[in-house]
């Protein structure tokens, strides 16, 4: 299985791109999904916020690591770097709210979908506003006057704020100017009003409209002179150390309560925001000038995902997608008998994810399986696939979970996964101290004709039949002896922190997935100096692993054809001469989350020259040597082929949703007229399912 090669010329590496201009460029190519008038409307809106909710994470994650590496030295990253990123999030989010107020709400309005401020309500809906205030908004608010017995208040991690300044004096004689309104995150951003007093068409009111309205009934007998809506952004990663704590679990569910309170990296206000309140404001969370966002819109454009959901338009969204369940799979009928036959390959969401389900619920339900062991990383506060493993250890079966606690942001779901878990008799692990547990793996061993047999699920996505809706993955039901028995191995290692023997079919991080990766890289690179045919297309989420990048740049130097499919981040800059003319980088910005990650190498002319991969990790450092991650081959010769020609062949092919990677950084979209890949397969998949 290991490749074997010569020692290679160290290549003419070009200057890498810099990995937080590479996120900004990603949240670009999804904003121009919102300027599409092929888009449904509803739809384009839902991009915004998709940008949104990309930008939180990239303030409360990337850019809070970014200033942490400016304070180091050595670490790589200056001052100047910093100014440039954060100038690029400044355009960025200007460019969206203009997207938001110029192009899309002027076009929802004349499909009679509006949101309606003061100015623009009458009578009778500022009545029944006024109302909605008195009795479901009033009685929670609690404006805080600033004196010194009454500091400014713990401002929680992106949470809506009011600040007043006031005019007069309070209650006790004094002129206090400052005052904060806290908004409870319990009240919902967006009210739709009755359809009796909308007029034509909807209308909606947001929570900071309503409460704007009414500011002056807050402070009784003094005057609203200025106020401005503002909402910080912290760093929210969880600080455990892992090699210092007793029970993992118990400190991270102790360090969720501390989260929301991290240091401040961001500072939204209202462009109306007058300026000695946002000096105020950067003051007192000691914040600099280049922190400050004025937006021209609500300060929290994701809360507006409310409204795609409340709008009543099936014709502003996307048709429905009934996905077919997969070829060869029957609802009525075993999968473990299936199996037996040999292996199923799932393309999601093209092909239904019920089969995963089905499957567990399958071994849950047979009396004569004994043992399930599951790998749990995002699966969701709600899941039928963890309450079918509540069930299973109810039934007195051998549950294994392994569940990942420092999943980000899924921290709370998997600490109440595990802990209903244990409370019905399942071990749990975490996995293993300093490496989050990503491998996406489900086992089954099931007692026949006298002995035990093995039934095994691998996928390049998470457990999760919500998301398996949105993003696209490859996942695959095997019960291949050697395939499951490695997937037995990890899972043993994982519980017993013991030396497992070499895996025959799976690779590994963090001890053999990079090196093999590295290995077939230049197996490539050796076949194109001996003039054989020299191939490989990689499809990723992120690249910015750079002992990989070097191999890739060295192999196209020697003659290799590269087409790399990123999605997001990609530091590789190709198209420069003498250097990267060989390699082409494309991403697919479509209306599913590309998500699955297949590695295609090809070192001669025939079928025994080429190897197919499929993983759970993307080429990053952390996937590589921080994570427990896996990848596995596709042997089956026509399986292969299948993967090919749904999972490359269409995205590098790709007219209508695929951008070509510049060597600046920046990216062209291709086109718009022609073939949409993930179109054709839905629409491929359709047809069998018809036929």
């Amino acid at each position: 299985m290991t490749p074997t090669t010569a020692a290679s010329p160290a290549p003419l590496m070009p200057a890498l791109l810099n990995r937080e201009s590479a996120i900004l460029e990603f949240n670009r190519r999804v904003l121009a999904q919102a300027r599409r008038d092929d888009v449904p409307l509803l739809e384009r809106l839902r991009y915004i916020c998709i940008v949104s909710s990309n930008m939180d994470e990239f303030f409360e994650v990337r850019f809070a690591d970014y200033i942490e590496a400016v304070r180091q030295p050595g670490a790589g990253v200056s001052a100047r770097d910093l100014a440039t990123v954060a100038a690029e999030a400044h355009l960025l989010i200007d460019d969206q709210y203009r997207c938001f107020n110029d192009e899309v709400m002027p076009a929802l309005k004349l499909q009679g979908i509006q949101i309606l401020n003061h100015s623009d309500r009458n009578e009778a809906q500022r009545r029944w506003v006024d109302t909605f205030f008195q009795r479901q908004v009033r009685p929670l608010l609690v404006p805080v006057g600033l004196d010194p017995s009454h500091p400014f208040p713990q401002v929680a991690n992106k949470s809506l704020n009011f600040i007043v300044r006031l005019g007069g004096k309070d209650a006790f004689g004094r002129e206090n100017t400052i005052a904060i309104v806290k908004v409870p995150r319990v009240l919902p951003r967006v009210i739709r009003l009755p359809d009796e007093i909308a007029g034509t068409g909807q209308a909606f009111v947001l929570l900071t409209s309503v409460i704007r309205a009414h500011l002056a009934e807050l402070f009784p007998g003094r005057e609203v002179e200025a106020f401005s809506q503002f909402r910080l952004t912290r760093d929210s990663d969880l600080a455990v150390d892992e090699e210092d704590v007793a029970n993992l679990r118990q400190a991270l569910r102790s360090g969720l309560t501390t989260r929301h309170f991290g240091q401040a990296v961001r500072l939204e206000v209202v462009n109306t925001c007058p300026p000695e309140l946002s000096e105020f404001l950067l003051m007192q969370f000691a914040l600099p000038q280049a922190a400050l966002y004025h937006v021209n819109g609500p300060v929290n454009l994701v809360r507006l995902n409310a409204l795609i959901d409340g709008a009543d338009a099936p014709a502003l969204r996307f048709p429905q997608h009934d996905a077919p369940w997969p070829a060869g799979l029957s609802r009525d009928h075993s999968i473990f008998e299936r199996l037996r036959h040999g292996d199923v390959l799932m393309h999601h969401p093209f092909e239904s994810f019920e089969p995963v389900v089905q499957f567990l619920r399958e071994a849950v339900e047979d009396p004569d399986v004994l043992a399930i062991k599951q790998t749990i990383y995002r699966t969701g506060s709600e899941s039928p696939l963890m309450d079918l493993l509540i069930e299973a250890a109810r039934r007195g079966k051998e549950v294994m979970a392994v569940v990942e606690l420092k999943a980000r942001f899924d921290e709370e779901a998997n600490i109440n996964w595990a802990e209903r878990l244990e409370a019905v008799g399942a071990q749990v692990v975490y996995g293993i101290v300093g490496l989050k547990t990503h491998a996406k793996l489900l086992l089954v061993t099931r007692r026949e004709d006298g002995r035990l047999r093995r039934y095994g699920h691998l996928s390049t996505g998470n457990y999760n039949p919500k998301t398996a809706r949105l993003y696209t993955d490859v996942g695959c039901l095997t019960a291949d002896a050697e395939m499951t028995a490695d997937i037995d191995a990890v899972f043993q290692q994982l519980a017993s922190l013991g030396k497992m023997r070499p895996l025959r079919q799976l690779l590994q991080a963090p001890f053999t997935l990079h090196k093999q990766m590295l290995a077939h890289i230049h197996q490539v690179a050796d076949a194109a100096r001996q003039g054989r045919p020299a191939r490989i297309v990689v499809k990723i989420n992120a690249l910015t692993d750079v002992p990989l990048i070097e191999a890739l740049v060295a192999a196209g130097q020697a003659g290799a054809d590269i087409d790399l499919i990123v999605r997001g981040a990609c530091m590789l800059p190709p198209g420069i001469a003498g250097r990267t003319d060989r390699i082409r980088v494309r991403s697919v910005v479509g209306r599913l989350l590309e998500h699955s990650r297949v590695l295609y190498f090809r070192w001669g002319a025939s079928e025994a020259d080429e190897a197919l991969f499929m993983s759970s990790a993307d080429w990053m450092g952390r996937n590589m040597f921080r994570r427990i991650e896996v990848a596995w081959p596709v042997r089956d010769a026509a399986m292969r082929q299948r993967v090919i020609d749904e999972c490359l062949v269409p995205y590098l092919h790709d007219g209508k949703d695929a951008w070509r990677l510049q060597s600046d950084g920046s990216y062209q979209r291709i086109g718009t007229d022609g073939p949409s890949a993930q179109q054709a397969l839905m629409t491929r998949m359709a047809a069998k399912q018809a036929g």
